[in-house]
């Protein structure tokens, strides 16, 4: 799939096709969570985010059952997450339980508490569950190639994904909550991953691919990596690591005390107790399916729930674009302009490199203006580095931070550390970028009609600005600064057409 073919505009949707506000109830096997969503139905924002540490499935491996003080813990956080999803007038609330209430003895005493909660509880299968973490990767990574590995509590599934398809799907009682038993015996846990692997007959032929990490244990992994090697980009979406890392983090999470693990940054003091089991049975999945790279995920089941169930265009659009546009929309003073203003800046860059990169930066240069002028472009530059967005990796990320940056005054210096994720040819090429935008916004005022009479081009060693004779007056002095500086940093000469 290529980029144009990701870049999906003005897509129309029925009104009443997709809920203005949803929410997922996620029940568990070590969390149970509330999450609200709005906005855009193609990546919609999060509104409302609470978990409950109930650990529903702490006790399976000895009695088979929930333990009673879990099934209270667990009712009185469905009986607030009902009531506050109720509170913010929720036009459609699903409840999904997973391993824990799916493999327990009591499992159906959980059930019938929900019920007389209100809630209607879809108990899904292991398979269910596989399909709907991977739709989650997909959602956020549509070109996505490799095993999606979801870690929960009570379960592992396991996905083979391709093409924006799920392929295979399987599901393993490997959660962290029956890790630690296996890991008693020397020898254990890797005896069993091996058999358990080798009764799934698709994953023989899904060897040597990138996986995929689902599930808060292996992203809190991930944050324990990070500040290992003291990567400069805080954001756990998107962030890879080599098949390496994962015997390096068993290692080091076994010789580290809770109170170091403390104080890595971001780290939830909920994920410690797990990080251990978490580890050792990644470092045995790695080496069993010799991933030929490690990347996190923060998009799992609950997005992938709403994925689904999308209509196939909404489906269809680009994730970052469609984000962008809609934070155009909101905070910009003129909803068109960054779709103008990208096409207006694309013959300056010819063979469409990072061209989606280009546009989402178009589609937010304009949502700045109501920042202190002193600090616009720094918003700019966090926005764009560090915005919650999917679809983009960490060199997209700094490209369009340098983007905007550029774009807002800032000039050519925004990044720090964070250079080096991406090579000076790219970072030049954002630079341009955001001249180019800058120059597009002071000539047109961010209104339309200059943007659809004018047009700028390169025509040997000159930088073309082609302006009709009634537009000749947009050409103030702000604007011939703009043009020249554009000029100078692309090496051509300005001449006005």
């Amino acid at each position: 799939m290529s980029e144009a073919d990701l870049i999906v505009r003005d897509v129309k949707v029925e009104a009443d096709a997709i809920p203005a506000r949803q929410a997922i109830i996620d029940i568990g096997s070590n969390s149970i969570r509330l999450v609200v969503y709005g906005g855009p139905p193609r990546i919609p924002a999060t509104l409302f985010n609470e978990k409950v540490m109930a650990g529903l499935g702490r006790s399976l491996d000895e009695t088979g059952a929930i333990a009673p003080a879990a099934i209270e813990t667990a009712a009185r956080a469905l009986a607030r997450f009902k009531t506050i999803a109720d509170l913010m007038h929720v036009d459609r609330l699903r409840t999904v339980a997973t391993a824990a209430v799916r493999d327990a003895s009591n499992g159906a005493v959980l059930l019938g508490r929900a019920a007389a909660i209100g809630l209607d509880v879809e108990l899904l299968t292991g398979e269910q569950e596989a399909e709907a973490a991977a739709m989650g990767v997909l959602a956020a990574m549509p070109g996505a190639d490799g095993i999606v590995g979801d870690l929960g509590g009570g379960s592992l599934e396991l996905s083979r994904i391709a093409a924006g398809r799920v392929l295979d799907r399987a599901s393993f009682p490997l959660g962290v909550l029956r890790i630690a038993a296996l890991r008693s015996t020397k020898g254990a846990l890797e005896r069993t991953v091996r058999e358990q692997l080798g009764q799934t007959p698709w994953l023989a032929s899904a060897r040597r691919l990138p996986l995929f990490l689902v599930g808060g244990s292996w992203r809190a992994l991930a944050r324990v990596d990070m500040a290992l090697s003291t990567y400069p980009l805080p954001i756990v979406h998107g962030y890879m690591m080599a098949p390496s890392a994962a015997p390096r983090l068993a290692r080091t999470i076994a010789a580290t005390t809770r109170e170091e693990l403390r104080m890595v940054p971001s780290l939830s003091g909920s994920r410690i107790a797990n990080l251990g089991e978490a580890s050792a049975l990644l470092a045995v999945l790695v080496r069993e399916l010799q991933s030929k790279s490690l990347i996190v995920s923060a998009y799992g089941l609950r997005e992938g729930l709403l994925f689904a169930a999308l209509p196939t265009a909404v489906a269809a659009e680009d994730p970052l674009i469609a984000a962008c546009r809609e934070e155009g929309h909101v905070q910009g003073r003129f909803p068109e302009h960054g779709d103008l203003l990208d096409r207006w800046i694309a013959p300056l860059f010819p063979g469409g490199t990072d061209a989606r990169l280009r546009l989402a930066a178009c589609l937010l240069a304009d949502t700045g203006w109501r920042a202190n002028p002193e600090f616009r472009a720094e918003r700019a530059f966090e926005n764009g580095a560090h915005g919650n967005w999917v679809g983009i990796d960490a060199r997209g990320r700094v490209l369009l931070g340098q983007a905007l940056f550029t774009a807002l005054g800032g000039g050519a210096d925004a990044l720090g550390s964070l250079a080096t994720l991406a090579s000076a040819q790219d970072l030049r090429r954002a630079v341009r970028w955001g001249l180019a935008i800058r120059l597009g916004q002071r000539l047109s005022g961010g209104v339309a009609e200059p943007l659809r009479r004018t047009s700028i081009a390169i025509d040997g060693k000159a930088l073309v600005l082609q302006l009709n004779d009634g537009d000749r007056a947009l050409y103030g002095d702000a604007v011939d600064k703009r043009f020249r500086q554009l000029a100078s940093e692309m090496g051509l000469e300005p001449r006005v057409g």
